[in-house]
């Protein structure tokens, strides 16, 4: 079954991670980039992206004419959408644990960050919505 891990973040812990020390910085990329080669080593890693930074997202939706209306910049108390991983695994706990250990990824001091990461399933036919 294929999962999509989403790790979230509100505006303002986003501009914190922005003046994280050089050092936590590396470490954290370096954890990534591990744990993603790890994820691809032992062929559970269908995609992952980082996403642009959350300054730069907009929220649209179709007005009353279907025109584009747009929810500007993000103000400090959304929450946003970091970036991702699709994982193919046999069960849920196994996406549960390594979403477990992308939350754990080190923050500043080395110390775990805690990020929230969500976990669903992605659907790949009618068939799993039940009908």
């Amino acid at each position: 079954m294929k999962y999509i891990l989403m790790m979230h973040g509100k505006k303002g812990a986003w501009d914190e991670y922005a003046r994280w020390s050089k050092d936590d910085l590396q470490r954290n990329i370096e954890f990534m980039h591990r744990f993603n080669k790890e994820l691809h080593d032992a062929g559970v890693l269908v995609d992952t992206k980082g996403l642009a930074w959350p300054q730069d997202a907009i929220v649209v939706r179709a007005g009353n004419k279907g025109e584009a209306v747009t929810d500007g910049v993000f103000p400090e108390s959304k929450e946003f959408l970091a970036g991702y991983w699709v994982i193919d695994v046999e069960t849920s706990e196994e996406a549960y644990k390594i979403a477990a250990r992308a939350s754990a990824a080190p923050g500043p001091g080395g110390e775990p960050a805690n990020m929230p990461i969500e976990v669903r399933q992605v659907l790949g036919s009618h068939n799993d919505l039940g009908f």
